[in-house]
């Protein structure tokens, strides 16, 4: 119980700090967008082999992706803005206080994946212009699998700051570890077009499945064994990298 009222107190004070600066919201949506506009209406020749035979269709099948790529990148850079807090004294003032230590990092987590949200719902409204149709069941059950996708990269990248609390040193790591991850998660094109070889390794990336996942719900198959597995990994991943960064901010944070 304690824990949850320290985590919504934490949750609440970071959701104002991030309603001050909403310019980050902007600046996080501005090249998503781009890629909608000006990539995405290629892709309906390319994507023809798998049934795209509309613009609308292709957006089924490229949107998802690219919400994706917003929650993997956008979570794994969100450990740069703990980094700032670390240098600034802000974590290490907050020793004094009675808050769970899980807590604190619980509301910041919370935060970043609010504004990945955000900016997710901003993309589809975007998308819906050109075509992108989904029915409102399936679209929350999409969210709920982006929340989880967004929690678990920003619990990965507390940890990474928390574990090489340098930013010359962390930027390699995450760029390092962001984009086999993006690639092999099939976000810009689905992997059925890929050689089997590739397909074999995406197999063994969470990511993969939370993408392929969120590619049925959009296209209206919310019962698809790939959705609930997509569901039950991102779940297991999430609870992990939470248990991680946790276990290293207590630790840094005594």
């Amino acid at each position: 119980m304690k824990l949850a009222r320290d985590t919504w107190l934490v949750f609440q004070r970071q959701l104002l700090l991030m309603w001050r600066t909403p310019i980050w919201i902007v600046v996080g949506v501005t090249q998503p967008v781009f890629y909608l506009v000006l990539f995405a209406p290629l892709l309906r020749k390319v994507l023809e082999p798998l049934g795209a035979t509309s613009y609308a269709q292709a957006y089924q099948i490229y949107v998802p992706g690219l919400l994706a790529v917003l929650c993997i990148f956008g979570g794994l850079y969100t450990g740069f803005s703990l980094l700032g807090e670390l240098k600034a004294g802000i974590i290490e003032r907050s020793r004094v206080t009675p808050v769970s230590r899980l807590a604190l990092l619980l509301g910041r987590a919370l935060r970043e994946t609010v504004g990945l949200l955000v900016q997710a719902v901003i993309i589809t409204l975007v998308a819906l212009p050109f075509g992108l149709r989904v029915d409102p069941p399936s679209l929350l059950l999409a969210y709920l699998l982006l929340a989880l996708l967004a929690l678990m990269t920003s619990a990965i990248s507390y940890g990474i700051a928390l574990a090489l609390p340098d930013d010359a040193a962390m930027a390699p790591v995450v760029n390092t570890i962001a984009q086999p991850i993006g690639l092999l998660s099939g976000v810009l094109l689905p992997l059925a077009l890929a050689p089997m070889w590739l397909r074999t390794a995406a197999k063994w990336n969470p990511f993969y499945w939370a993408v392929e996942g969120m590619r049925a719900l959009f296209s209206g198959h919310p019962g698809a064994g790939v959705v609930w597995q997509g569901l039950l990994i991102v779940a297991v991943m999430t609870t992990a990298a939470v248990a991680w960064s946790a276990r290293l901010f207590s630790a840094r944070i005594r």
